[in-house]
């Protein structure tokens, strides 16, 4: 399994098993299947609403001799309602005692959002707080200090511009190590990858396989299907495997890590075993043709009226 070196020498593989969307009573079996097969990569997030399944599925498989915890990569994400100073270590520990864990291997903001605490959705103007009010430069001071703490080895940040990412550079003193967006070959953001890479931040793709699963509240009419792409498709069908396996194979030669979701046994094997295609140069030609700049989760839940977000101010577009 190829892996993503960090500074200090850590190693996490670039094939994770996402756990967003993966229902409870789905995501325990899903996690000990993944982990019998040989995932070492495993990336949650408190508002998933099952990391309680994931730390079981965990701590049963560490006990059962399947692997270590020294052998696992473990990611979790802070909520938009626990920015503030005084919120972030409290919601790192549940999420520990979720997990059944001492530490994470990696720990992100999840959104460049920030909620009054204890607020969630219908989301109205008053729960929301702007980015001047609580800026992530005091959220990225409480994030620091839990490394300085041992409670997670790296820090980084999910759905940040190159803009927002820039200006957390200039002013870390733990740089972020990690930026988690949604990148497939219809949104390849091609910038902000090379900015983040060559600014020593990886990159994580979600949704690589165009999130045909997400709530229809977040889709469109007539989307483009990436599943359903004639020349991924065509690249499949050449290679014996599945457009699902050249979408996940893609992400890996970008030299990103990839967190494709499943419950299903056949498809973890199969998402799996995709860090084992290989894509030729003329691959890589004919998928950097199919970038349509398009987001499928484009955060436009975070618009509201007289709201402090918009979808420009969200993504600096």
């Amino acid at each position: 399994m190829k892996t993503l070196q960090f500074a200090n020498g850590d190693q996490m593989p670039a094939l994770g098993l996402g756990t967003w969307k993966s229902e409870p009573g789905e995501v325990y079996t899903a996690v000990i299947e993944a982990i019998q097969v040989g995932y070492r990569h495993i990336d949650c997030a408190h508002i998933y609403g099952n990391e309680a399944e994931v730390g079981k599925a965990i701590a049963e498989s560490i006990a059962a001799g399947t692997v270590t915890r020294d052998q696992l990569w473990i990611t979790s994400k802070l909520w938009n309602d626990s920015h503030a100073l005084e919120d972030v270590a409290p919601a790192l520990d549940t999420t520990l005692t979720h997990l059944q864990l001492d530490y994470l291997d990696l720990y992100l903001i999840h959104w460049p959002v920030s909620f009054q605490k204890g607020e969630g959705f219908p989301l109205d103007a008053d729960k929301l707080m702007s980015l001047e009010e609580l800026p992530i430069a005091t959220t990225w001071t409480a994030m620091e200090s839990l490394v300085d703490q041992g409670k997670c080895r790296h820090i980084g940040v999910s759905n940040f511009s190159q803009a927002k990412v820039e200006a957390l550079l200039q002013t870390a003193r733990i740089k972020p190590e990690m930026n988690q967006v949604e990148r497939h070959p219809y949104l390849q953001q091609p910038e902000l990858l090379e900015f983040c890479q060559s600014n020593g931040v990886h990159v994580t793709a979600y949704s690589p396989l165009g999130s045909p699963d997400r709530p229809a509240g977040l889709k469109a009419e007539d989307e483009p299907v990436l599943l359903e792409d004639e020349a991924i498709a065509t690249i499949a069908q050449r290679l014996n495997c599945s457009p699902a396996q050249v979408l996940i194979s893609w992400a890996i030669h970008c030299g990103t890590a990839v967190i494709p979701k499943s419950v299903n046994p056949t498809r973890i094997a199969q998402n799996l075993a995709a860090a084992e295609v290989v894509l030729t140069a003329e691959d890589l030609k004919v998928i950097k043709g199919c970038d349509r700049a398009r987001r499928y989760v484009d955060g436009s839940f975070w618009v509201v009226e007289n709201g402090p977000y918009t979808l420009e101010n969200l993504w600096d577009s």
